[in-house]
């Protein structure tokens, strides 16, 4: 019986990892980039995913820095490296020593990308643009000291306005150092005293040629600039970002150079047509003053200046009179108002008070005699015909008419004849005066006629 072969973890790991880095030492692998993670240390770790599976990978900082575009979540690229085992997690992953993007060129979509960053920050906003200066006195030029770009500039300024000053600040326009270098070359210029322009360019090439222009750190320094910046990059059909952070884009350097400094015999000649619309002006401007003083001369109030004296004395005595006339007014209202103010003061004197107060008492005490009067006369009659109405509401009143009430000996009023018996002692009431009586017969009917 054969003994069984038994690994650890270590060793069987190890095996695969062997095995695998000698049957797949490189290769290219596409997919879409997904979980990317960038941490401090440079390093970027990531998934390349299809529809069916998912591979770790990595891009190390130092073969990163061959990348020329930014990894993004969702990007679709060809990556190219070798596999590789990291035993602590017993994951295989891909070592990325080179990437491409599918679709864009790496470069085109690096510029693509740094362009949207950039314009999403504003650097782009024609608000920031500034003007270039009417007549520059010292311009910095960046370029390289070798290319065609900086004969041609030097030759239009010298031929077109010799006297300005010119500091060239010699970079490398391509290859890796030339980013650096320009960024350099603009930050010295920015502390020069009296700049007030800056052209940074190149003559034309690829683009790979002209990609020191694309570099993000070019662009910030243009903008960073303290002066305004002309960028004359290759010619008018390409397109960098330099261009569009710069003040003002220039189609080539000879271009720039054109727009930078004005042609010397026509500003002499703008110069000199200024001078005569200035003269002209002054001319006409002494014309119409002379005119002016002329008519002002001719004036009454300069020929006869007591005219106006006159006037003035004529004013016066105007004013005068409405002033007297105002104050004999004014004393009219004042006296009517002090007299009504009087008869006012009449009127409450204590003595005219009190006779007027005895007058009102007066007639208050015939108001009330004659109230007084008239509710007794008025009460009288009530009573009267209370009397009368009582009168007739009277038993006596009754009995007066010829009737009699008749009561038993204890005082109870007889109305019917079963309340006595004959023998009975009852008594009579009349209107005037009692009967003593006593009941001799009883009869419950009466047999006389009924009235």
């Amino acid at each position: 019986m054969a003994e069984r072969a038994v690994f650890t973890v270590s060793e069987l790991t190890a095996r695969i990892k062997t095995q695998l880095e000698e049957d797949f030492p490189a290769l290219w692998v596409q997919g879409e980039i997904s979980n990317l993670r960038l941490p401090a240390s440079g390093h970027a770790y990531f998934t390349l995913k299809d529809e069916d599976a998912q591979l770790r990978a990595v891009l190390f900082k130092g073969r990163g820095r061959r990348v020329r575009f930014d990894l993004e979540d969702g990007l679709q690229v060809l990556a190219f490296g070798g596999l590789d085992v990291y035993a602590a997690r017993g994951e295989y992953q891909l070592v990325v020593e080179l990437m491409e993007p599918q679709g864009l060129g790496a470069l085109q979509l690096a510029f693509e990308q740094l362009k949207r960053r950039l314009e999403t920050e504003g650097l782009f906003d024609p608000a920031r643009k500034r003007p270039l200066p009417a007549f520059p006195r010292t311009i910095g030029i960046v370029t390289s000291p070798s290319g065609a770009a900086i004969r041609d500039i030097l030759t239009i300024i010298g031929r077109r306005f010799p006297d300005v000053h010119i500091l060239v600040t010699p970079v490398r326009v391509q290859g890796e150092e030339a980013p650096a270098e320009i960024v350099e070359a603009l930050r010295a210029l920015a502390e020069v005293p009296g700049l007030d322009v800056v052209i940074v360019g190149r003559g034309g090439g690829s683009i790979e040629d002209l990609w020191a222009f694309n570099d993000e750190r070019v662009a910030r320094a243009i903008a960073a600039c303290p002066v305004p910046v002309i960028s004359a990059v290759g010619h008018e059909t390409d397109v960098t970002i330099a261009d569009f952070v710069a003040d003002l884009r220039a189609p080539t350097p000879s271009g720039a150079a054109e727009l930078v400094v004005r042609e010397k015999l026509a500003v002499i000649r703008s110069v000199a047509d200024a001078y005569a619309r200035l003269k002209a002006a002054m001319a006409g401007q002494l014309a119409r003053r002379r005119e002016r003083v002329e008519g002002l001369a001719r004036r009454r109030v300069l020929s006869d200046p007591a005219r106006a004296l006159r006037d003035l004395h004529r004013r016066v005595d105007d004013l005068g009179l409405r002033l007297r006339a105002a104050g004999r007014a004014s004393h009219r209202r004042v006296a009517h108002r002090v007299e009504l103010a009087r008869n006012a003061l009449s009127s409450l004197h204590p003595l005219a008070r009190i006779s007027h107060g005895v007058a009102v008492l007066t007639q208050l005490r015939g108001r009330l005699a004659s109230s007084v009067s008239h509710r007794v006369t008025a009460s009288r009659h009530r009573l009267a015909a209370a009397a009368g109405r009582l009168e007739s509401l009277s038993p006596l009143a009754v009995l007066g008419r010829g009737y009699s009430l008749t009561r038993l000996a204890s005082g109870a009023v007889v109305r019917r004849a079963a309340q006595v018996a004959p023998g009975d002692a009852v008594e009579i009431l009349l209107a005037r005066g009692v009967l003593g009586a006593r009941v001799t017969d009883v009869k419950e009917r009466d047999e006389r006629h009924q009235v």
